[in-house]
């Protein structure tokens, strides 16, 4: 039986460097079950030999692929008996989105070794916190895929542009995010893009059961169950409690832009109705349109007319919360 069991994928960029000290910290601390896999087909496995130590906490250390792929193991695939541990993320993906919000913010060694010692303190339950997940369902034969955070429409655009065309360039990530959000708000404000730029927006149909349907084309499209959404937004619940997934849609122009960074700056998005930007929250959420891109937790879908991608909440599931 190990105490902490850490999950940890080689080949994510944050560990061609990081690695070599996760491994030497592992090995001087045995009550630390380290499982590495060479690809996320292989979390599936790595999962289910982790249940077989019953660890208190499971840590996740890899980019956003590999803590989508996890979760969706660890709480549909059964090898807990329903009730898996809480679990860790360590901050060592390209946005770090779930751990910024469960406080792992920094150095990843660090984050590890304050996951060691809250579970040889007393105080582990005191920082167990509930969130629900996104289960996303795209259609076809395949199980629904869980995560926490989901971009879409033009804000999709933008990331798939970012990590296609700005990454590559070697910049630091801080740097790559604000290069990409300059140029996919110059190319809304001139009406332009493609060729060097994010292509531009195309339309979308957005549902959310009981509370209506949008449509149009939107620069941002946001779902998530994070306390955070992007760039450290933060709303209030003034989109009502009808839901646990809360939504963030804002129309393609520079109007509605503006007025929601605005908001964001103030600290008041969310509280007040603003012309072109909606603030909803549900349980059941519908996304379609003839080429709507959206990515949860890293992992692109796509949705089409007639094969919506659907969203629905699940149950609470324990995490740790790093922060004091």
């Amino acid at each position: 039986m190990a105490s902490v069991a850490l999950l940890s994928n080689p080949h994510s960029t944050g560990n061609r460097a990081l690695l070599p000290q996760v491994r030497e910290y592992c090995a001087a601390h045995p009550d630390i079950f380290h499982y590495e896999v060479e690809d996320v087909d292989q979390i599936g496995e790595a999962i289910r030999t982790i249940a077989m130590v019953s660890p208190r906490v499971v840590v996740i250390n890899g980019g956003d692929g590999t803590v989508q792929a996890a979760l969706t193991e660890l709480y549909s695939g059964g090898y807990f008996g329903g009730s898996p541990p809480p679990v860790a993320v360590l901050p060592n993906g390209k946005t770090n989105l779930i751990a910024l919000d469960l406080g792992a913010v920094g150095d990843p060694i660090k984050a590890l070794k304050r996951v060691v010692e809250l579970v040889e303190s007393d105080q582990l339950e005191d920082h167990v916190i509930e969130r629900q997940l996104i289960s996303l369902d795209s259609g076809g034969e395949a199980r629904p895929v869980l995560g926490m955070f989901l971009g879409g429409a033009y804000l999709a655009d933008v990331m798939l542009y970012c990590r296609n065309r700005i990454y590559p360039l070697g910049l630091p990530n801080g740097l790559s995010h604000f290069l990409a959000a300059v140029l996919g708000l110059f190319a809304i404000i001139f009406g332009i893009g493609g060729g060097r730029l994010p292509p531009k927006p195309e339309p979308m149909t957005v549902s959310l059961i009981r509370q209506g349907v949008l449509k149009g084309k939107f620069s941002l499209l946001i779902v998530t169950t994070l306390e955070k959404l992007l760039l450290s937004i933060r709303t209030s619940d003034g989109g009502g409690t009808n839901g646990h997934m809360k939504l963030l849609a804002t129309d393609s122009n520079v109007g509605a832009v503006f007025r929601m960074l605005s908001a964001t700056w103030r600290g008041t998005l969310g509280q007040n109705q603003l012309d072109g930007v909606h603030f909803q929250q549900g349980d059941e959420i519908r996304i379609e349109g003839e080429r709507s891109n959206v990515i949860l937790d890293g992992e692109i879908f796509q949705a089409t007319n007639g094969m919506p991608i659907i969203l629905t909440s699940t149950q609470p599931v324990p995490f740790l919360r790093l922060a004091a």
